[in-house]
């Protein structure tokens, strides 16, 4: 059967259970917690179980660097109050329309097998690039974003065409993800995350970005700062942790509470 929901009453609201039996899956551990390892249209994919979901199965996906400062970026705490956590890798792609058609169809299965309509996004450093396209195409999916020092114009990572660093290497592969013909190209391209942030406020999409001033690869004035600004103008929510005397590592807070609760505030059906 497509859809298998084993169901029973909790705290007088149903709750479901969502079928993660994947073909030819391998179960391990990840932080703890129960977790189905597959293959999804040629990506290797994870789903982690809650111990105890939360009403309406809402779930947590990381675009980028899952287990990059994990304890520090909201997602095992995540787990502990309730949320399935995700991750599909499709490669060091920045976001590009490919990378999105991707995620579309993976968020779509995991819907499909009982997960929450609007699923969290977790975007750290280049993954908020695929975080905010994603939403901007896909606004519908989200539900609240959390970036971590993330990307929110390529120009600025890795092309280093502002006070940051950059890096060619990567700027070179970004120019290709997105089949670009020439730089020239690249820098005039319009759909950037902070160029796209009105489908997200029309959705409601609620925005915590965690951001180190000092941060010289991905520089705060060029990337979150430029979000914050705009998102506000829009009507949109949004929220910007600032570290002061922290650079772009390590990603995350020491205690990652704050995070948790504005993603737990937005993203959870049982509160609603």
């Amino acid at each position: 059967m497509l859809w298998f929901f084993v169901g029973w009453l909790l705290a007088g609201s149903q709750v479901f259970c969502a079928d993660l039996r994947f073909p030819d899956e391998r179960i391990d551990s990840w932080h703890g917690y129960r977790r189905h390892v597959f293959v999804f249209q040629g990506h290797t994919a994870w789903v982690v179980e809650p111990e105890q979901p939360r009403v309406g199965n809402p779930w947590s996906w990381c675009m980028m660097f899952p287990d990059a400062f994990a304890k520090r970026c909201a997602a095992p705490q995540l787990l502990a109050a309730g949320f399935h956590h995700a991750f599909i890798d499709v490669g060091n792609t920045f976001g590009s329309p490919e990378a999105i058609r991707q995620l579309a169809a993976f968020h779509d299965e995991l819907v499909r097998r009982g997960l929450a309509p609007k699923a969290a996004l977790i975007g750290i450093s280049r993954g908020g690039l695929y975080a905010q396209r994603y939403a901007a195409e896909h606004p519908d999916h989200v539900a609240v974003i959390y970036g971590d020092n993330p990307v929110c114009d390529f120009k600025s990572w890795p092309g280093g065409r502002g006070s940051g660093k950059g890096s060619p290497k990567d700027w070179a592969a970004c120019l290709a993800a997105y089949g670009f013909a020439d730089e020239a190209a690249a820098l005039a391209y319009s759909e950037n995350p902070v160029d796209r942030l009105e489908p997200l406020a029309k959705a409601g999409i609620a925005v915590v970005h965690v951001v180190g001033d000092m941060d010289d690869v991905v520089p705060p004035t060029e990337n979150s700062l430029v979000v914050e600004a705009r998102y506000r103008k829009l009507g949109g929510k949004v929220l910007v942790i600032h570290e002061p005397d922290k650079g772009h590592h390590p990603h995350g807070l020491a205690d990652p509470q704050p995070v948790v609760d504005f993603v737990i505030e937005h993203a959870d059906l049982e509160r609603r």
